[in-house]
């Protein structure tokens, strides 16, 4: 046992990393390709190793021997044997189902074994797709490639995809000599494409909110060079890439194309919503939509927030599996459980970052998290007891002492930003009626929406109400408060999401109040959040108020 190695792997195959130690970063970056950060509180981060982790390190091309030589490199105690045949196993899993070309309408899958080849005979999710060749090789017709990779990673077959991607209609991106990227967006970009472009090209990158995920796609559109569609939750960070692309890049006005509820345009770089992609007729009827795609040229495509990607989405990007694809997100946690989709689809997780870290380096704001604990009042006790479950949590969350609790709030942080979020449209527009405030929600016209936004990056509006269309892809970079008055039950991807709005770098610390009801439902759902974000690494009280 040598004492001074910063890692403890535990047989449950989670690896303790304790941070304090004097190699702790390069034991982390050594880790980081094949474990997956589950959190990282302030003296002990927490890295997990899984079947998908493990994959994702094999497709990139570490060998199971790399793995456990890294992991004893810094190993405080000797390697578990189960740990030690978890690993080799599943690395020899992920060449047992290769697939590549065969002619313009089939691909081959190649089978190792003739008794793999049996259990996927055998397997009901699989007949229609898979036509035998030989004892050990099924055609696959080319649209099925993203379904088939998709249903046999659900069943622990991952398959080893060798077949290269094709280049789309080539456009010259040009990054403005202005322009200086930081540090990890530059590497986020080689793990994705390499040095020289020998990468996979296909794959999510994870980075904290507030620290540039915008800017790690553009560095990859730039080094593709190629005509892009970009993928966006909401149509305020459609305006936000189209911003950033004019800031940052040669690109002109006339070769980048919004494609919304707004706009129809169809340029090189085509930004559009999730929504309008996904909108059909009816509910019988196919997604016409989707000919976006398809008839595009594309190079490239970028998904934003891609933990929030729609079920139909996922469809579509099952057919385009030939083309370059980059997900973006600051958290791959999905409440549905979707996270092997993302990964069998658009690619395996290929940079991550810790938030503390970042922070740190002085790139994201700190940020300190605060519970405001409020009682229920007394002529409200009688319809919480006997109200139902979801009924009980609404009572909670709309209860009227917050909107005191948020008063003090703002007068603490007189002269700063400051964002009140919740979730239920009523009491928003409550909140609105009584402070006085501008509010946005799901039906502002987004010419307003981006109005008020404007209006509170210049400073001209101190304080700005929002609904959950404000979760994601905002950039306010001055906001530097937010006041959480109502959430999804305990959501970890929407708090990651709210707490993003504050960390921009700033010449301030950034407050994260969570206003909850003691001793009611909000409560319980409140400990998950609260969890989370302890598991973030970031400072979290709790204070009980009596109003």
């Amino acid at each position: 046992m040598t004492n001074d190695k910063p890692l403890t792997v535990q047989s449950d195959r989670t690896m303790l990393l304790d941070v304090h130690s004097p190699s702790a970063d390069e034991c982390r970056s050594d880790i980081i390709a094949f474990a997956d950060l589950v959190k990282s509180p302030e003296h002990i981060h927490t890295y997990q190793l899984s079947q998908l982790s493990l994959w994702n390190a094999i497709s990139s091309g570490l060998t199971s021997d790399e793995i456990l030589s890294r992991l004893r490199r810094w190993s405080k105690y000797e390697l578990d044997s189960r740990i030690e045949f978890f690993i080799t196993d599943q690395a020899e899993r992920y060449g047992d189902f290769i697939l590549t070309e065969l002619d313009d309408e089939y691909l081959l899958l190649t089978v190792r074994r003739p008794v793999f080849a049996l259990q996927l005979k055998a397997e009901t999710s699989l007949r229609s797709m898979l036509e035998p060749d030989s004892e050990k090789t099924f055609r696959v017709k080319r649209m099925m490639r993203g379904v088939l990779k998709a249903r046999m990673i659900k069943l622990g077959f991952p398959v080893d995809d060798r077949i290269p991607l094709k280049k789309g209609k080539p456009l010259e991106i040009k990054l403005r000599d202005t322009f200086k990227p930081r540090p990890y967006q530059t590497d986020a970009v080689k793990a994705l494409l390499g040095d020289g472009g020998n990468g996979s090209g296909y794959g999510t990158i994870v980075l904290p909110c507030g620290s540039g995920k915008t800017v790690a796609g553009i560095l990859a559109m730039a080094a593709l060079g190629t005509r892009t569609l970009i993928l966006c939750p909401n149509v305020t960070a459609v305006h936000q890439w189209i911003r950033e692309l004019l800031d940052k890049t040669e690109l002109t006005e006339n070769e980048i194309g919004e494609y919304s509820g707004e706009k129809k345009d169809m340029k090189p770089v085509t930004v559009c919503t999730y929504q309008i992609i996904t909108w059909r007729p009816d509910t019988d009827s196919d997604y016409p939509r989707f000919s976006l795609f398809r008839d595009g040229g594309w190079g490239f495509i970028i998904y934003d927030e891609v933990h929030m990607l729609p079920a139909p989405v996922f469809r579509i990007t099952a057919e385009l599996q030939a083309i370059h694809r980059l997900g973006l997100t600051a958290t791959l946690v999905r409440e549905d459980g979707r996270e092997d989709e993302v990964f069998s689809l658009v690619g395996p997780k290929r940079y991550d970052t810790p938030w503390s870290e970042l922070e740190a380096q002085g790139f994201i704001a700190k940020a300190y998290c605060h519970e405001i604990r409020l009682p229920l009042p007394e002529d409200l006790e009688i319809k919480y007891a006997v109200a139902k479950k979801r009924e009980k949590y609404r009572l909670a969350a709309e209860n009227p002492l917050k909107a005191e609790a948020a008063k003090r709030i703002i007068r603490e942080h007189e002269g700063e930003s400051i964002l009140i979020i919740g979730q239920y449209l009523e009491q928003l527009e409550s909140f609105r009626k009584e402070f006085g405030y501008p509010i946005i929600t799901g039906s502002t016209p987004t010419k307003k929406r981006d109005e008020l936004y404007a209006l509170f990056r210049e400073g001209k509006v101190k304080v700005l109400i929002v609904s959950k269309v404000a979760n994601s892809a905002i950039d306010l970079p001055d906001a530097s408060v937010a006041i959480q008055i109502s959430g999804t039950f305990g959501s970890r991807q929407e708090e990651a999401q709210r707490l993003g709005r504050i960390l921009r770098p700033k010449d301030r610390d950034s407050h994260f109040y969570t206003l909850v009801t003691e001793y009611t439902e909000e409560e319980e759902f409140a400990q998950n959040r609260q969890k989370f974000l302890s598991e973030q690494g970031y400072s979290y009280t709790i204070e009980k108020v009596h109003l």
